[in-house]
């Protein structure tokens, strides 16, 4: 069976990148529908020519596809995933995958009532190959039993590319919820928690004091029955960086330790996915470009088989809902 999936909401460029590993992934688009004209809209008329813009959102929900990929504000994209998924589709999502508790709350209600699927695409984590191949190195015990992670998240500010949300906190959802769901995900995922506590949740805006709404850092501790994490994600990547931000992902073992340089070396080695082993009988630098990005494939063969080996509904639940805690314990709510 070929997997069919519309995208609803081209307002985040992650849009792209989901398109195209569903692509890959042998799913086929049979069109998108998007609110106005956002920046990215003649970008992806331009990458992918032959995917048909659908133009009234009922059309879109009636359309049959077996899968709704959603990058529209990140305020709207609970609402469209529940009505994604009340119209027989499952939902992979931009992230943040919701904004508030009350939608994280309504998602749920919406997963229980039809069965249907709601999968945060975390970037950071399912579209870097070094993560895959991290992933393998841990699974064969190359480090023991991971015990702490160190997340950083920088990322570019863009100033004159960004549309009016970007800046409106209520948009977008606040820093933690937004970038830092990225690294709880990754701490969950290696510690192999299903619980967890946030210790300690800050945000402020440092350098954009023109723009209140923008929270441009913003840091997480976090701790479980397994271990325990450090998330810092900010707005600083300086402008003669060759790419939008240093992310790095340190994976802490009882035997060893992985460092990911995920999209860039600075004074080291050209291009991506750069990881570093050190244990009892390595110590290297390993080209993990090559390693793949099994979450596509996995999710399309989920939504066929019904189950769940790309990521578990729990685990996706969980992600958001100390996102959002954590956001509101720095914003003092």
């Amino acid at each position: 069976m070929t997997l069919r999936f519309v995208a609803l909401g081209l307002d985040h460029r992650h849009i792209f990148g989901m398109t195209e590993n569903m692509l890959k992934a042998g799913a086929e688009c049979i069109g998108f529908w998007t609110k106005g004209t956002p920046v990215t809209l003649e970008g992806y008329k331009k990458r992918f020519p032959d995917i048909p813009r659908i133009e009234t959102l009922d059309d879109a929900l009636q359309s049959g596809a077996d899968l709704a990929l959603i990058a529209a504000v990140p305020s709207d994209r609970s609402e469209l995933a529940v009505l994604s998924m009340r119209n027989r589709m499952d939902v992979m999502t931009d992230k943040p995958g919701c904004t508030t508790h009350s939608q994280l709350d309504q998602i749920r209600t919406c997963v229980a009532e039809t069965g249907r699927m709601w999968s945060v695409n975390f970037s950071e984590r399912f579209e870097v190959p070094a993560v895959t191949r991290a992933d393998e190195l841990i699974s064969a015990g190359a480090i023991g039993r991971v015990v702490h992670t160190a997340g950083l998240g920088p990322h570019r500010l863009n100033r004159t590319s960004r549309p009016d949300w970007f800046f409106e906190k209520e948009r977008y959802g606040g820093i933690l919820t937004d970038i830092a769901s990225h690294q709880i995900d990754q701490f969950l995922h290696f510690t192999g928690s299903y619980a967890a506590e946030i210790t300690h949740a800050f945000t402020a805006n440092y350098a954009n004091s023109g723009d209140p709404g923008l929270q441009d850092f913003g840091e997480i501790s976090l701790r479980s029955e397994n271990g325990t994490g450090y998330i810092r994600v900010d707005w600083y990547t300086p402008d003669a960086l060759p790419t939008w931000g240093d992310g790095r992902l340190t994976i802490l073992g009882t035997e060893g330790y992985i460092e990911l340089r995920k999209y860039v070396d600075v004074g080291g080695c050209d291009g991506t996915d750069h990881l570093l082993l050190v244990n009892g009988d390595r110590c290297e630098k390993i080209d993990a470009s090559d390693a793949g990005l099994p979450y596509f494939d996995r999710l399309a063969n989920d939504i066929r088989m019904r189950t769940e080996t790309a990521m578990t509904q729990a685990h996706c639940f969980l992600v958001m809902d100390l996102a959002l805690r954590a956001q509101a314990m720095a914003d003092g709510r």
